[in-house]
């Protein structure tokens, strides 16, 4: 049965891969319902078989190997940006617009790569942090001339990257005294396998330096641990977040030495691309995201909601709401610093785990990816709301169904709900504000 459970997974994953349209909303969630499904078994009847799990989740991620990204248009502008480094010009000061003009531009497939990353990111400087163009780059680089080796490159970097996490996360498990089997549901999620090996995207390249740095904590090696922690930092920007929790996991003097690496390792990798212009325009193209649009929300389509009834202009709503939900978030961080018992390992990964999921929950905008983050720490708490976010989040593509975009409320209705429904249902198991200022 595990066997047959594997080969069809595989053949959906074929399908998903090289025979799926994203208009077709319907197609694509009876496939991620059957994987979800499949994946729920197949840790079920194999968990304690690690290495025929571990190789199962290597198959699934290979078949997609050749394939063309369906629900995301993000690698023609990773190809982009790599392309950018490799001659020499700063993605951070030139705008895709500006430079497909240019008679003088030698980038291969130059026309091909504008288009296909779709208007908005053409007229936008790039907001990938610096480790990941040195990755765009080499992707870029045995790519060549090929869109679909870049694609391959790339494909096979954030492979590594997950069993990489496969390899440091079940090893902290053991270290925190959790049963090893839990990486299975970060290492066979759908949702994980879809989202980084088809779509590529480089969440899973962040999670492998961030949970290789925490592995380093646990066995006390905390300089290792920042260096790492600093290259997650320069892949994606969401673990600055986590950085006032290890005052109490350190202590004044060892937190200041541990940041002081962080910094200098960050300001290292910054170097390269730094102009005066930097700064402004990536901080302004950084703010875009948060302040501008908005996909798959939950707490602000319900203020919305509220507010045009009210009268009130989205346009002027959604940047308002976005200048406030920064601070509700500082508010989160120094509650759970200054109050949650985060000197102990397991605490501080909860306490990581509460922060991003208040964060995600005020966002305007929540793309299926982001939670991939919520999935890893979810293994190392007793919180698994977000195990039920992947499976539910897929209905938030439903908006690709439709020439507009347009998203469906009913449907995120039913994601949230879920959700929700199962976050409150966890905070009464695990007896309310318990959960907050737990102390071991």
């Amino acid at each position: 049965m595990p066997i047959l459970l594997i080969l069809v997974s595989s053949l959906m994953y074929f399908i998903f891969g090289y025979d799926l349209v994203r208009t077709d909303v319907v197609k694509l969630f009876a496939l991620f319902a059957a994987l979800f499904f499949f994946c729920f078994k197949l840790i079920q009847f194999e968990k304690w078989n690690f290495k025929f799990l571990l190789i199962a989740g290597i198959i699934f991620r290979l078949v997609f190997l050749l394939s063309t990204p369906v629900l995301s248009q993000d690698f023609f502008r990773f190809i982009w940006d790599g392309q950018l480094v490799l001659n020499g010009i700063n993605p951070y000061l030139h705008l895709p617009d500006d430079l497909v003009v240019r008679s003088d531009l030698i980038i291969s497939n130059a026309q091909l790569l504008h288009e296909g990353m779709g208007e908005l990111s053409a007229r936008h400087f790039s907001n990938y942090p610096p480790l990941n163009q040195f990755l765009f780059s080499i992707g870029a680089y045995f790519g060549s001339k090929n869109i679909l080796g870049a694609i391959i490159t790339i494909r096979l970097i954030v492979i590594l990257a997950d069993i990489g996490i496969f390899y440091f996360g079940r090893k902290l498990l053991k270290q925190l005294n959790r049963s090893p089997h839990l990486i299975f549901w970060y290492f066979l999620n759908p949702l994980i396998i879809i989202e980084l090996a088809g779509n590529l995207h480089f969440e899973g390249v962040m999670l492998f330096f961030f949970i290789w740095s925490i592995y380093l904590l646990s066995v006390h090696k905390w300089l290792w641990a920042a260096v790492l922690y600093a290259l997650s930092i320069s892949m994606k920007l969401i673990p600055l977040m986590f950085l006032p929790l290890f005052l109490k996991y350190f202590g004044l003097k060892k937190s200041l030495m541990f940041y002081s690496v962080i910094g200098v390792v960050t300001l290292a990798l910054l170097l390269p691309f730094y102009t005066p212009e930097f700064i402004d325009n990536y901080t302004q193209t950084v703010g875009l995201w948060f302040s501008n649009f908005e996909f798959n929300a939950s707490i602000y389509n319900v203020v919305k909601k509220i507010a045009l009834q009210l009268e009130a202009k989205p346009w002027e709503l959604i940047k308002s709401y976005g200048k406030i939900t920064p601070y509700i978030t500082i508010a989160v961080v120094l509650l759970l610093t200054f109050f949650r018992k985060n000197q102990n390992l397991s605490v501080l990964l909860g306490s990581m785990l509460i922060i991003l999921a208040s964060y995600y929950f005020l966002s305007t905008i929540v793309h299926p990816w982001y939670i991939i983050f919520l999935i890893l720490l979810t293994l190392y708490t007793d919180i698994r709301f977000p195990l039920f976010w992947s499976a539910m989040i897929i209905l938030s593509y439903a908006a690709y169904g439709n020439p507009e975009y347009t998203e469906n409320l009913g449907l995120l209705f039913i994601e949230y709900f879920i959700v929700f429904g199962f976050l409150a249902y966890e905070f009464l198991r695990l007896k309310g504000p318990k959960i907050l200022f737990r102390k071991n």
